[in-house]
C-alpha cells in the first residue's frame, strides 16, 4: 500500500507587496513538487471528521445553485448578504467557486471579501466550516488571504449569518478574470497563469429560464446538468414515468442518462449532441419542467415498465458528497 504523503497548510503570505498569484487548484504546485497544488500545499492539514450533515445549506436561499456552484461550475460569482449587514470597511461579499492557490477566503486591498466555496473543510458540517472562514475574512487584514483552520463546533453556520430573504443569483463566468481587480494590466506571470485556468474550465451556462439547470459542453458531447429541490424517491418515481413513457429526453439526439446526489439534493444528467448549446435547452427544459411537475403530481404505484426504468435510474445513480 502506498505511503500517505504529508499534508501540508496553504500559504498565508500577504498581498501588499506584490500581485495576486493566480494558481488554480488543478494547476501545478508553485513549490515545484510536480503535484498539482490541491494535493500539495493547497491541502488543508485539519481533516477532523464530524457528523456528515447531509444538506449542508439547506434553508439558504438559492440552495440548488449552492450545490451547482460547489460540485459543477468551474467559475462563477454570488454577491452575498448578510443578515446583519456589512461591517465598517467591507463593502462587499461575494461567493465565488474558487480562487487562487485554493485559499478559503480572500480580503482585497479594498477591504472587500471574497469566500470560495469549492476547498476541502475541516468537518462534516460543510456551512459552518465556510461560516466560520466568512467570519474570520470579515476581520483579516486587507490585502491578505485566509487560511483553513478547523471550526468550532458551536459556531454559527451560513443559515445564522446569510439574510435568507436576500435573492441568490449566480454569475457565471467564461474564465477567472474575477480573481484580479484588473486583469488587463496583469503582469505577465498573472496573466499566465489565469489563461492556463482558463483552458482548464469546461464551458458552463446557467440556463435562464429553469431554476438550477447548468448546460456544459465537453469535447465529445454537451450536458445538462439539473439541481432538482425535491425529494429523492419522489423525483426518482416521476423521472422513471417520464423515461417509461418517452417523454425524458430534451429533443432529438438527447438522453437522460442518470443522476448523481450531491449534497443532500438529487441532480439528473442528460446528454446532448455536441451542436445543441445552451440556448437550444431553454424552450426544451421548461417543457420538460412542466412534464416532471405532472409527474411528480401522480400518486399511482408504478408500473412494471415504470419500475424497470426507475432500476435503471438508480443503477446508474452515484452519490458525490
Amino acid at each position: 500500500m502506498a505511503k500517505k504523503r504529508p499534508q501540508t497548510k496553504a500559504s498565508t503570505a500577504q498581498l501588499k507587496d506584490g500581485p495576486v498569484p493566480v494558481v488554480g487548484p488543478r494547476e501545478p504546485c508553485p513549490c515545484a513538487s510536480g503535484r498539482r497544488y490541491k494535493a500539495c500545499h493547497g491541502r488543508s492539514a485539519a481533516h477532523a471528521v464530524t457528523e456528515l450533515v447531509q444538506r449542508p445549506f439547506e434553508g439558504l436561499a438559492g440552495e440548488c445553485d449552492w450545490v451547482a456552484l460547489r460540485e459543477l461550475v468551474p467559475a462563477a460569482t454570488v454577491e452575498l448578504t448578510l443578515r446583519d449587514g456589512l461591517p465598517d470597511g467591507v463593502p462587499s461579499v461575494t461567493l465565488t467557486t474558487v480562487l487562487p492557490m485554493a485559499w478559503p477566503a480572500l480580503r482585497r486591498d479594498d477591504g472587500s471579501v471574497l469566500l470560495a466555496l469549492q476547498n476541502d473543510t475541516s468537518s462534516g458540517d460543510l456551512s459552518r466550516d465556510l461560516a466560520d472562514t466568512l467570519r474570520r475574512a470579515l476581520t483579516a487584514e486587507p490585502g491578505s488571504p485566509v487560511a483553513s483552520e478547523r471550526a468550532p463546533a458551536d459556531g454559527p453556520r451560513l443559515q445564522d449569518l446569510l439574510d435568507p430573504a436576500a435573492d441568490f443569483n449566480p454569475v457565471v463566468h467564461s474564465g477567472f478574470e474575477f480573481w484580479v481587480p484588473d486583469a488587463e494590466n496583469a503582469t505577465a506571470e498573472v496573466t499566465a497563469s489565469l489563461e492556463r485556468a482558463n483552458e482548464a474550465a469546461i464551458p458552463t451556462v446557467l440556463l435562464a429560464h429553469s431554476d438550477a439547470a447548468y448546460w456544459c459542453e465537453t469535447p465529445t458531447k454537451n450536458h445538462l446538468r439539473w439541481v432538482m429541490p425535491y425529494p429523492e424517491e419522489k423525483l426518482l418515481d416521476a423521472l422513471a414515468r417520464l423515461h417509461a413513457a418517452g417523454t425524458s429526453d430534451l429533443g432529438e439526439g438527447t438522453r437522460l442518462v442518470g443522476s448523481f446526489r450531491a449534497h443532500g439534493l438529487t441532480v439528473p444528467v442528460w446528454d446532448l449532441p455536441s451542436e445543441m448549446g445552451a440556448e437550444a435547452c431553454e424552450k426544451p427544459a421548461t417543457a420538460f419542467a412542466e412534464r416532471l411537475t405532472a409527474a411528480l403530481a401522480v400518486d399511482a404505484p408504478l408500473t412494471g415498465d415504470e419500475r424497470r426504468a426507475r432500476g435503471g435510474l438508480t443503477n446508474r445513480q452515484v452519490t458525490l458528497s
